[in-house]
């Protein structure tokens, strides 16, 4: 007799919907990957190898992520020969998607862009940045009219070589309007393309995100270019709000949102790109044709180990304990939705995650939380006829102890 399944999603009363005004966004959400460049900044990180660096490149192409940053050319030879492979690596494999570089506002960081472009023979999206905050300002001793000429210079060099560039303003959420609007429209009329509004220091709230992209709207309409000219959001964790805000910048109208695979970057790390692409998945906002998330969990694993960072146990979707549990209670549940045959029913009753449509599956556990159904299920998955005393035996000794039993160790009291 074939089973039935349960319609899941009738089982769930979303109050993530209610009250909703509109579309959740105003156009297909683009990100910007920034691992290979801001999340190798980390203190912590190593730097990947270049094949790493291509095997990354290959899967965010994969996942449909449209624009990479291949680095600081600026920075010397070797990362300009690091930028130059992976461009010829973006040839020579068809990917989809767009380079750009990082640049300080300085003639000596953008004429390396420029020849690595002309070598390969495609445009790179030139993201020259200045500090922009009065903290920054006053510990620099720069002024304004110092700050308006480099970004004239600048700007102006990478347009008259042809490469669309984008104009950053470090430290955006604590600049001060009267500086912003002089550099923004400095910046636009030598021909920049683009604005990136930065969350340098991890400083702001959704409100301060919202009161910042309206006043970058207003330069824009003031100038007839709201149009034509896109905007980004690159944020960063101090606080721990960098996903929320970035699922905030593309509701609110960013064109693009930055961030890093398993949200690595300066001190506490940017806007976790892997989990910015889940919730959007989650939320209905990804198209399937473009973005192929099968390959999210592989991504941020080979994250870690291009960059020796760990995956902590509790990271969402890729974390070891994301699927996993003791807990009777939890346990039981997952354990009858299972019975059902109703994949989908087991990985929804305690998850708001579908495990399986990103490679993982629901693990139960034995620890001094557990039931006896946790028990029962783990011998039946490991071979195991869970008899009456051989449950009895394993649930005393899981109960004695102070943490989830290892796989050897449940086998050990099996055979103690």
């Amino acid at each position: 007799m074939a089973t039935t399944h349960a319609n899941t999603a009738a089982l769930i009363y979303d109050w993530n919907e209610k009250e909703r005004t509109g579309p959740l966004l105003r156009r297909a959400p683009r990100f910007v990957d920034e691992s290979i460049r801001d999340g190798i900044q980390s203190p912590s990180v190593r730097d990947p190898s270049i094949e790493q660096k291509m095997e990354l490149v290959r899967l965010m192409d994969r996942m449909g992520v449209q624009a990479v940053n291949l680095g600081l050319p600026g920075a010397g030879r070797r990362a300009q020969e690091d930028v130059e492979r992976l461009l010829r690596f973006i040839v020579e494999e068809k990917l989809r998607i767009t380079a750009n570089c990082a640049a300080r506002t300085v003639a000596s960081d953008i004429h390396p862009i420029i020849d690595i472009s002309q070598k390969v023979g495609v445009p790179i999206e030139v993201m020259t940045f200045i500090g922009s905050s009065p903290i920054r300002g006053y510990t620099e001793g720069w002024d304004n009219e110092r700050l308006k000429k480099h970004t004239h210079e600048a700007v102006k060099l990478g347009v008259d070589h042809g490469l669309p560039v984008g104009f950053v303003t470090e430290d955006t959420t604590r600049s001060h309007p009267k500086t912003l609007d002089v550099l923004f429209r400095t910046a636009l009329e030598a021909g920049a393309g683009r604005l990136v509004l930065c969350d340098t220091c991890g400083h702001a709230t959704p409100d301060g995100l919202r009161n910042l992209l309206n006043f970058a709207r207003g330069v824009l309409r003031s100038m007839d270019l709201e149009d034509t000219v896109e905007l980004d959001w690159h944020g960063h964790n101090d606080r721990g709000m960098a996903l929320v805000l970035g699922l905030y910048a593309f509701e609110w109208g960013f064109h693009r949102v930055h961030g890093c695979g398993l949200g690595i970057g300066e001190r506490v790390g940017n806007c976790s790109l892997d989990l910015l692409l889940l919730n959007l998945f989650l939320l209905g906002q990804l198209d399937p044709k473009q973005h192929d998330l099968s390959c999210l969990v592989e991504y941020v694993e080979k994250i870690s180990e291009a960059t020796g960072v760990p995956i902590h146990p509790s990271y969402p979707l890729s974390g070891r304990d994301a699927f996993r549990t003791a807990t009777g209670v939890h346990a039981a549940a997952i354990i009858k939705a299972t019975k059902t045959g109703d994949h989908d029913l087991a990985d929804r009753v305690y998850s708001a995650v579908p495990a399986r449509v990103f490679g993982r599956k629901q693990e139960i556990e034995i620890g001094h939380y557990s039931g006896r159904s946790n028990v029962i299920f783990w011998l039946r998955e490991h071979g195991y006829e869970p008899s009456d005393e051989l449950v009895d035996k394993v649930f005393a000794f899981a109960k004695a102890q102070d943490h989830t039993l290892t796989t050897e160790e449940v086998k050990a009291a099996i055979a103690g």
